[in-house]
């Protein structure tokens, strides 16, 4: 099992950290040739804008489209912004998930929060089934899912932060920058 971590901007190196904790061969993404191999790839949290410029600049925008239609993507915060549709905002998305997302729907830094969520479809890499502890930061929100996409994580209030489309999966929360890695254990699963 390899799976690769976009390493253009971001905290791709809490990604890389986690994978090898749990026994996954993990390797940096900067150019289409290092997609070669992977089972799947991790988009981390980061700025958005930034990752697509950096992706158009490495000729990486078509590569991982095709990447996502054959293998697995999971992207955080940022990256989940990046595989969306629509982000209200002209910048370099990949398209290829059907949701739509609010940019920094809850405001500035200052207003970033953690929060349980239940996450029964954890329960196959945890059958202990406790909630999982998300943080939020400068977090996007998914607006709207569409097509096959299908939400899995929504807050008290029904806001949506995460979703799953075959095998790409995108949350508004940062599972690397906690010591639970039962997400980057599900991600595993999904690429296999």
């Amino acid at each position: 099992m390899r799976i690769g971590v976009l390493a253009l901007q971001g905290d791709f190196i809490e990604h890389i950290t986690t994978l090898k904790r749990i026994g996954v061969e993990a390797s940096e993404v900067r150019l289409p040739g290092q997609l070669e191999g992977l089972n799947g790839l991790i988009i981390p949290g980061g700025e958005s804008t930034t990752i697509g410029k950096l992706a158009v600049a490495y000729n990486l925008m078509e590569p991982l489209r095709a990447f996502a239609r054959e293998r697995a993507i999971w992207g955080t915060c940022a990256g989940a912004i990046f595989l969306s549709k629509d982000a209200h905002r002209d910048q370099p998305l990949l398209g290829v998930m059907d949701i739509v997302v609010e940019r920094n729907a809850f405001g500035r830094q200052i207003f970033s929060f953690e929060v349980d969520l239940p996450a029964p479809y954890l329960k196959p890499v945890d059958p202990s089934g406790r909630p999982y502890h998300a943080v939020f930061i400068r977090a996007p929100l998914i607006e709207a899912v569409s097509g096959s996409a299908q939400v899995l994580d929504q807050l008290p209030d029904g806001r949506i932060v995460s979703a799953l489309q075959g095998r790409l999966l995108a949350t508004s929360f940062h599972p690397e920058l906690t010591a639970d890695d039962r997400y980057h254990r599900y991600f595993v699963e999904l690429a296999r």
